[in-house]
Protein backbone atom coordinates (compact mmCIF):
# COMPACT_ATOMS: atom_id res chain seq x y z
CA UNK A 1 0.00 0.00 0.00
CA UNK A 2 1.33 3.29 -1.00
CA UNK A 3 1.15 6.37 1.45
CA UNK A 4 0.39 9.82 0.51
CA UNK A 5 -0.97 12.71 2.31
CA UNK A 6 -3.65 12.65 4.96
CA UNK A 7 -2.96 8.80 5.51
CA UNK A 8 0.56 9.19 6.04
CA UNK A 9 0.03 12.16 8.61
CA UNK A 10 -2.37 9.68 10.62
CA UNK A 11 0.91 7.89 10.89
CA UNK A 12 2.40 10.70 13.18
CA UNK A 13 -0.78 11.33 15.00
CA UNK A 14 -1.77 7.54 15.56
CA UNK A 15 1.23 5.85 16.90
CA UNK A 16 1.21 5.06 20.92
CA UNK A 17 4.69 4.51 22.19
CA UNK A 18 6.87 5.28 19.28
CA UNK A 19 7.66 6.52 15.54
CA UNK A 20 11.33 5.81 14.46
CA UNK A 21 13.54 6.81 11.10
CA UNK A 22 16.64 5.53 9.84
CA UNK A 23 17.87 7.57 7.26
CA UNK A 24 20.78 6.85 4.79
CA UNK A 25 21.41 9.30 2.32
CA UNK A 26 23.57 12.05 2.18
CA UNK A 27 20.49 14.25 0.85
CA UNK A 28 17.03 14.25 0.25
CA UNK A 29 15.59 16.51 -2.70
CA UNK A 30 12.67 17.85 -1.31
CA UNK A 31 11.17 20.99 -3.50
CA UNK A 32 9.89 22.63 -0.04
CA UNK A 33 12.95 22.58 0.75
CA UNK A 34 14.64 24.22 -2.01
CA UNK A 35 14.44 28.26 -0.59
CA UNK A 36 15.75 27.62 2.74
CA UNK A 37 18.73 25.21 1.46
CA UNK A 38 19.80 28.09 -1.23
CA UNK A 39 19.84 30.88 1.70
CA UNK A 40 21.72 28.16 3.67
CA UNK A 41 24.15 27.78 1.15
CA UNK A 42 24.43 31.90 1.15
CA UNK A 43 25.48 32.12 4.25
CA UNK A 44 21.73 32.91 6.22
CA UNK A 45 21.35 30.78 9.42
CA UNK A 46 18.48 30.42 11.66
CA UNK A 47 18.42 30.46 15.20
CA UNK A 48 17.60 26.36 16.60
CA UNK A 49 15.78 28.08 19.95
CA UNK A 50 12.94 30.47 17.99
CA UNK A 51 11.74 27.28 15.67
CA UNK A 52 8.17 27.56 16.30
CA UNK A 53 6.21 25.30 13.46
CA UNK A 54 3.97 22.51 13.29
CA UNK A 55 6.66 19.83 13.09
CA UNK A 56 8.18 21.08 16.68
CA UNK A 57 4.99 21.84 17.81
CA UNK A 58 3.92 17.69 17.25
CA UNK A 59 7.18 16.86 19.05
CA UNK A 60 6.69 18.91 22.11
CA UNK A 61 3.08 17.52 22.38
CA UNK A 62 4.09 14.30 21.85
CA UNK A 63 7.16 13.93 24.61
CA UNK A 64 4.15 15.64 26.63
CA UNK A 65 2.01 12.51 26.17
CA UNK A 66 4.78 10.23 26.61
CA UNK A 67 5.16 9.55 22.94
CA UNK A 68 9.04 9.50 21.48
CA UNK A 69 10.18 10.34 18.50
CA UNK A 70 13.84 9.17 16.64
CA UNK A 71 16.24 8.89 14.35
CA UNK A 72 19.31 7.39 13.41
CA UNK A 73 21.85 9.14 10.17
CA UNK A 74 23.99 7.12 8.46
CA UNK A 75 26.81 9.71 7.39
CA UNK A 76 30.41 10.07 5.76
CA UNK A 77 32.64 12.46 5.89
CA UNK A 78 32.86 15.18 4.47
CA UNK A 79 29.36 15.99 5.32
CA UNK A 80 27.69 16.99 1.84
CA UNK A 81 25.97 20.81 1.97
CA UNK A 82 22.41 19.33 2.66
CA UNK A 83 23.66 17.26 5.35
CA UNK A 84 25.13 20.92 6.82
CA UNK A 85 21.73 22.18 5.99
CA UNK A 86 19.72 19.40 7.51
CA UNK A 87 21.83 19.43 10.65
CA UNK A 88 21.64 23.49 11.15
CA UNK A 89 18.03 23.94 9.79
CA UNK A 90 16.08 20.79 11.33
CA UNK A 91 17.80 18.72 13.65
CA UNK A 92 18.88 21.01 15.65
CA UNK A 93 15.16 22.79 16.38
CA UNK A 94 14.18 19.12 16.92
CA UNK A 95 16.48 17.79 19.35
CA UNK A 96 15.38 21.32 21.22
CA UNK A 97 11.89 19.96 20.60
CA UNK A 98 12.33 16.48 22.35
CA UNK A 99 13.32 14.38 19.16
CA UNK A 100 15.73 11.41 19.53
CA UNK A 101 18.29 12.36 16.55
CA UNK A 102 21.45 10.29 16.39
CA UNK A 103 24.30 10.34 13.78
CA UNK A 104 25.55 6.99 12.88
CA UNK A 105 28.97 8.00 10.98
CA UNK A 106 30.38 5.49 8.89
CA UNK A 107 33.65 7.44 7.49
CA UNK A 108 36.42 5.01 8.90
CA UNK A 109 34.41 2.15 9.27
CA UNK A 110 32.30 -0.91 7.57
CA UNK A 111 28.74 0.46 7.80
CA UNK A 112 26.69 -2.34 10.08
CA UNK A 113 23.50 -0.96 7.72
CA UNK A 114 24.94 -1.53 4.22
CA UNK A 115 21.89 -2.14 2.15
CA UNK A 116 19.30 -1.26 4.47
CA UNK A 117 16.56 0.99 3.10
CA UNK A 118 15.35 3.97 4.56
CA UNK A 119 12.61 3.09 6.70
CA UNK A 120 10.17 4.97 9.29
CA UNK A 121 8.88 2.22 12.21
CA UNK A 122 5.67 2.97 14.55
CA UNK A 123 5.28 1.30 17.88
CA UNK A 124 7.78 -1.53 16.24
CA UNK A 125 4.58 -2.88 14.51
CA UNK A 126 4.55 -1.30 11.37
CA UNK A 127 6.95 -0.26 8.84
CA UNK A 128 6.96 2.30 6.40
CA UNK A 129 9.92 1.75 3.18
CA UNK A 130 11.02 5.26 2.41
CA UNK A 131 11.37 4.83 -1.88
CA UNK A 132 14.16 7.39 -3.20
CA UNK A 133 15.86 8.02 -6.46
CA UNK A 134 19.39 8.02 -5.73
CA UNK A 135 20.06 11.63 -5.83
CA UNK A 136 17.50 12.17 -3.10
CA UNK A 137 14.60 12.42 -4.84
CA UNK A 138 10.96 10.88 -3.04
CA UNK A 139 9.43 8.15 -4.82
CA UNK A 140 6.90 7.27 -2.91
CA UNK A 141 6.08 5.52 0.73
CA UNK A 142 5.08 2.18 0.91
CA UNK A 143 3.97 0.22 3.98
CA UNK A 144 5.54 -3.05 4.37
CA UNK A 145 3.73 -6.44 4.53
CA UNK A 146 6.22 -8.69 5.85
CA UNK A 147 7.74 -9.37 9.36
CA UNK A 148 9.27 -6.61 11.07
CA UNK A 149 11.63 -7.97 12.73
CA UNK A 150 14.52 -7.46 10.56
CA UNK A 151 13.63 -3.80 11.33
CA UNK A 152 13.70 -3.83 15.23
CA UNK A 153 17.10 -5.42 14.74
CA UNK A 154 18.05 -2.52 12.69
CA UNK A 155 17.14 -0.04 15.10
CA UNK A 156 18.85 -1.92 17.58
CA UNK A 157 21.89 -1.92 15.75
CA UNK A 158 21.27 1.13 14.70
CA UNK A 159 21.24 2.99 18.30
CA UNK A 160 24.07 0.84 19.51
CA UNK A 161 26.25 2.17 16.81
CA UNK A 162 25.81 6.04 16.80
CA UNK A 163 25.99 8.96 19.51
CA UNK A 164 23.86 11.94 20.20
CA UNK A 165 23.11 14.00 17.71
CA UNK A 166 24.44 16.96 19.79
CA UNK A 167 27.53 15.22 20.67
CA UNK A 168 28.43 14.59 17.15
CA UNK A 169 28.39 18.02 16.35
CA UNK A 170 30.29 19.32 18.93
CA UNK A 171 32.85 21.32 16.95
CA UNK A 172 31.32 21.14 13.69
CA UNK A 173 30.83 24.22 11.42
CA UNK A 174 27.49 24.20 10.13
Amino acid sequence: MLLGGEEWAARFEGFTREAWRLETLPQYLMPSEAQGFAAFRSGARIDPLAVSNDYTDRLRRQVAEGRSQGRVHVVTRPLSDYLRFEFHHYYSAHALAGEEIRILDVTDRENPLAGVQDFWMFDRSEVVLMNYHSDGRQISREVFEGDVTPFIEYQRIAVAESVPFEEYVKGLEL
